[in-house]
């Protein structure tokens, strides 16, 4: 064992240091550690989970990647059709080895209309193989609409907002109005629905519009064959590398096909939630300013009070560096003490929201969510501790120079 283990472990069992000035000192700074530790989990799980909350509610009613004809561009209604056969699926799959699914979709705007009001939507005509999974959790009443039989289903998913709106409930019936692209002002083709599901994702952008029903409806309304659609919606596995393959999706598209990724769909919104990103990065260096000067306080208080042992070992032959490495030891153990305390207070929050989700937003319409969701990469706990422990460790290496500084003559007393 070294000399400064050897010591070290000797100042750390030594019963004098609890009854001394700098025990309430030393307290203070593991607590500033836990603290920032605590936070700073808290701050980037919160974040990560937001921003994967909300890139998962936009995807869910938009895709990655919309496929549409010119003609349809910036508009939510499908006016120019598109032939099934204009994409090599094969190839592009092929080319884009991250693409998962691919859905066919048909909008229409239209009209609800009951006995006591009337509503504007968009009906967003959707397959029997659409996938309905991120709607599950969206899902406050009833169940999702099945697509399956031969014949156009006349079952509807429609959202909280609407169907307040309308005073419609699960069961309800009700009748959509559609005019005719030929003749708007004649007499508008009529579709009824029943509403077998209402949804609520917290996006009243699309909350307030999107009907969903089988897309055979308006298929037949727009007089479109089978073949032929408003726009593909795709999917690929992961949503960070959307840049990746807009360039190759492109290329692979006829010239009178347009691509657009839901971050420009929806630009606004995705550069406000990078900001979380900036403010993390603040709080980060906030919470290491405040641990590290903390740790500095409590270091410079250990020093001053062992002035005369420093002052003895040194008269014994140990060097000033060996006396450096001992009260640096002595700070490590109080930093790795703090880092767990916080750990395991993050923990215990992290699956306790996981599992009870007891911590809501006052405002939820601003953050889209009304449960605070909470995302932590493993590798981001590694990261957060050891660059709090370095981080630490560096700031204490100047004040801990002070040790150069005693001369043994000065402060050995001699009864």
């Amino acid at each position: 064992m070294s000399f400064e283990f050897f010591v070290a472990r000797r100042f750390l069992k030594s019963n004098k240091l609890k009854s001394t000035i700098s025990s309430p000192i030393v307290k203070v700074s593991v607590s500033a550690i836990a603290i920032g530790v605590f936070i700073m989990l808290i701050s980037i799980s919160a974040a990560a989970g937001l921003q994967l909350k909300i890139k998962e509610k936009v995807s869910a009613f938009k895709g990655h990647y919309q496929l549409y004809h010119f003609d349809n561009a910036n508009s939510d209604i499908s006016i120019t059709p598109m032939d099934v056969a204009e994409i090599d699926w094969e190839r592009l799959k092929e080319r884009v080895p991250a693409l998962e699914r691919y859905h066919p979709v048909i909008q229409k705007a239209g009209i609800i209309r009951t006995s006591i009001t009337f509503e504007g939507i968009i009906a967003k005509g959707v397959d029997s193989l659409y996938d309905f999974r991120a709607f599950e959790e969206f899902l406050r009443a009833g169940r999702l609409p099945n697509f399956q039989s031969d014949k156009p289903s006349n079952e509807a998913l429609i959202s909280a907002q609407k169907a307040s709106l309308l005073n419609l409930s699960v069961g309800d019936s009700f009748n959509a109005y559609f005019l005719k692209e030929n003749d708007p002002s004649g007499i508008p083709n009529t579709r009824r629905f029943e509403v077998t599901g209402i949804y609520n994702s917290g996006f009243d952008e699309f909350d307030e519009l999107f009907v969903f029903v089988d897309q055979r409806h308006l298929r037949t309304i727009n007089r479109w064959s089978e073949d032929e659609l408003g726009h593909y919606e795709l999917f690929i596995s992961d949503f960070d590398e959307i840049d990746t393959y807009t360039e190759t999706i492109y290329g692979e598209t006829p010239s009178t096909i347009d691509v657009a990724t839901i971050k420009q769909s929806y630009y606004t919104v995705f550069e406000w939630i990078k900001l979380f990103d900036f403010n993390v990065i603040i709080i980060i260096i906030i919470m290491l300013l405040v641990g590290g000067i903390n740790m500095i306080t409590a270091l410079l208080v250990l020093i001053i009070e062992r002035t005369q042992s420093i002052g003895l070992l040194k008269a014994l032959g140990a060097t000033s560096s060996a006396i450096r490495k001992l009260f640096l030891i002595k700070a490590l153990n109080l930093i790795v003490k703090g880092v767990l305390i916080g750990n395991a207070a993050f923990l215990s929050l992290y699956f306790a929201q996981k599992q009870w989700g007891f911590l809501k937003f006052p405002n939820p319409e601003q953050y889209y969510v009304e449960v605070i969701p909470l995302h932590l990469e493993w590798s981001h706990l590694l990261a957060v501790n050891l660059g709090v422990i370095i981080s630490c460790i560096l700031m204490l290496i100047i004040p801990s120079v002070a040790i150069s500084n005693i001369v043994p003559s000065r402060v050995m007393k001699f009864n």
